[in-house]
């Protein structure tokens, strides 16, 4: 495995013009730098943090169209995940825009939600609240599928109902395209925000489990 130097400027304007131009014919013209600015340095970077972090996941290029009415072929984005099973952990992306840097879960299944509710019910601590109101604070987003009101079985006025409504939990932060996205530089810094995100992980994979 080649060592991780950074993320070529290339990937997001390749990303850019793949939203315009998602087919096999622009696919096939650009795949070899796509394989070698985007996905090679992708395959670096997780190598070089599974040390820490753990093997990752690095996602295949072409969507699945099987119950999709878009049939645009291929993901307008790289990403890649670090946890114990699909959807949980750490997770780094490339898109248009640059480079995303998050973790959390997404929800697999109904069994998950519900226990993710039900240690959310029962946080009288206010642990997860705490893990996220620092996350928020150093600038990521919570990003996840919600309800517009309290789920059966859950007061509306529940001291912690905004985090009730949510079906799963990550927390997501875009960097875009700094200086330091090209650069060797780049692994330190996704190290570093993957360290925030942290406590976050291992809240949701001891309490909502992975099956």
């Amino acid at each position: 495995m080649a060592e991780f130097t950074g993320f070529p400027l290339w990937g997001p304007q390749f990303y850019d013009e793949l939203e315009r131009h998602n087919d096999r014919e622009f696919w096939a013209a650009h795949k070899a730098q796509w394989e070698r600015d985007v996905r090679d340095p992708m395959r670096a970077l997780v190598a070089a943090l599974e040390t820490e972090f753990g093997p990752a996941t690095v996602f295949r290029p072409h969507r699945d169209l099987r119950f999709s009415p878009d049939k645009s072929p291929y993901k307008t984005h790289q990403g890649a995940i670090v946890g114990p099973a699909p959807g949980f952990g750490y997770y780094v992306g490339l898109d248009a825009d640059g480079l995303i840097v998050g973790g959390g879960f997404r929800t697999h299944s109904t069994a998950q939600t519900d226990r993710f509710r039900k240690a959310v019910d029962a946080d009288d601590g206010d642990i997860l609240p705490a893990i996220v109101g620092a996350l928020v604070g150093q600038g990521y987003a919570l990003d996840a599928a919600s309800l517009k009101t309290q789920p059966r079985g859950y007061p509306a006025d529940h001291p912690r109902i905004d985090l009730l409504r949510r079906k799963e939990l990550m927390a997501i932060t875009n960097i875009g395209t700094p200086p330091w996205l090209p650069t060797a530089a780049a692994l330190d810094h996704v190290r570093e925000m993957w360290r925030q995100i942290r406590p976050l992980a291992q809240w949701v994979i001891t309490n909502v489990g992975t099956d």
